[in-house]
């Protein structure tokens, strides 16, 4: 053992206090940060902590720890790092992020932790010199993974930014000089029709969930994507996505296929609309390796390829999303959101384009979506290595040399 690693308790390591409520109605838009148990989730005009900082779960998300540089307000299901007692803030985020936070569980059924029995852990912390070089090894692993995030954004920003040109304010190639007809959207693009969005799906069913021992019926292995999955599925990265047994005859009619939509209809939280949607691409369905299906509380949609297509769909979807649209069909039950499907789909309109005007887009948009889908790769490689890592430098097991 190394005689400069320190054996004590967390407590002589940091301090931690609770965060601070911040009501909705009391918030006003401004650049500082608003931390709760699961992360960055708001922006407030005033911060209540000076940066960096270091933020992990008090009640709800346990075990996740969150840096930021700037000063932030951390809400008070969260716990911040009030004294780094001479710490270095950055590898003490990576050091509170390898204790088992979840294991001091003292709220029963609601999750949650208290602070003095976190105080109370035995730990063993390097020197300083020693954590500056551990976080500085650990922290460009995940300027990489935000680097290739940024570029994900764009790419993203790429395709929704052509898909408003073209099919939400018509100022496609040649439209100059293209007549406008009226229609039941307002004038559009001669040649152009709408029809609704039941008639541009050729097929919609809803997902299945399986079991997770096989039985004489559920004999067919397959991985189930939620909707809790879909944002870091969106970018071919695989996350905690279960692997369960599923009937045959489920298995045959909702195995997803290239070019299917995932879409989210029940299941969000109260305020956080459902409605997200997820392309099927070759680059995640290679990612799982196996079968996939949805979950029961989604939809699995083949969209009429000859007469829509799937990556117009699918962006016409996060237009909706964005614009509002799909929030119309949410209900509230018992804090949870659902989505009234049949409704939406016989009562939107989408514009369709000629084939030519849609084959062309595809050629634009599709490579956005595999170099999304190659970076997303390129990011759950990073955080491997990064988590491989982790531990060992935390532990000594992997020496650090200190000029």
């Amino acid at each position: 053992m190394e005689a400069d690693w320190k054996e004590c308790l967390l407590g002589d390591v940091v301090n931690l206090k609770r965060g601070y409520d911040l009501p909705h109605s009391a918030r006003s838009p401004g650049p500082f940060p608003v931390v709760s148990s699961s992360g960055i989730t708001d922006h407030h005009s005033e911060a209540k902590i000076k940066g960096p900082g270091v933020i992990t779960g008090r009640y709800g998300t346990l075990g996740r720890v969150f840096f930021v540089e700037t000063d932030y307000w951390p809400l008070n299901t969260s716990l911040y790092v009030q004294d780094f007692k001479g710490n270095d803030p950055r590898f003490i985020s990576y050091f509170l992020s390898t204790l088992n936070f979840v294991s001091q569980n003292a709220a029963g059924a609601v999750p949650g932790v208290n602070r003095n029995h976190l105080h109370a852990l035995d730990v063993r912390v390097p020197p300083l010199p020693v954590q500056q070089r551990i976080a500085d090894i650990l922290s460009a692993y995940d300027e990489l993974i935000e680097n290739s995030q940024r570029r994900i954004k764009i790419l993203e920003s790429m395709a929704r930014a052509l898909y408003r040109e073209w099919f939400v304010h018509f100022r496609f190639p040649g439209h100059e000089n293209h007549p406008r007809v009226a229609s039941p959207l307002g004038e559009i693009p001669q040649g152009w029709e709408v029809k609704k969005l039941g008639e541009i799906i050729s097929a919609h069913i809803g997902g299945g969930w399986g079991k997770e021992v096989p039985d004489e019926d559920h004999t067919e292995p397959a991985w189930v994507i939620r909707g809790t999955d879909i944002p870091e599925a969106r970018y071919s990265q695989i996350v905690g996505i279960p692997f369960r047994v599923h009937t045959a005859s489920n298995l045959r009619s909702r195995r997803l296929l290239v070019g299917d939509i995932v879409f989210e209809v029940s299941g969000g939280s109260k305020g956080q609309p459902v409605g997200r949607s997820l392309l099927i691409t070759p680059e995640l369905l290679a990612s799982l390796g196996g079968d996939v299906i949805c979950a029961s509380f989604c939809k699995r949609i083949q969209p009429d390829i000859s007469g829509y297509g799937s990556e117009l769909l699918y962006l016409s979807f996060l237009e909706g999303y964005e614009s509002g649209e799909i929030e119309q069909y949410q209900v509230q039950s018992t804090g949870i959101s659902n989505f009234k499907w049949t409704e939406y789909i016989a009562n939107t309109d989408r514009v369709v384009p000629p084939d030519a005007l849609r084959s062309m887009f595809r050629g634009h948009v599709a490579p956005l979506f595999t170099q999304v889908a190659t970076l997303g790769r390129k990011i759950q490689n990073l955080r491997r290595t990064r988590d491989l890592l982790l531990p060992r430098l935390l532990s000594s097991q992997i020496k650090v040399e200190v000029a």
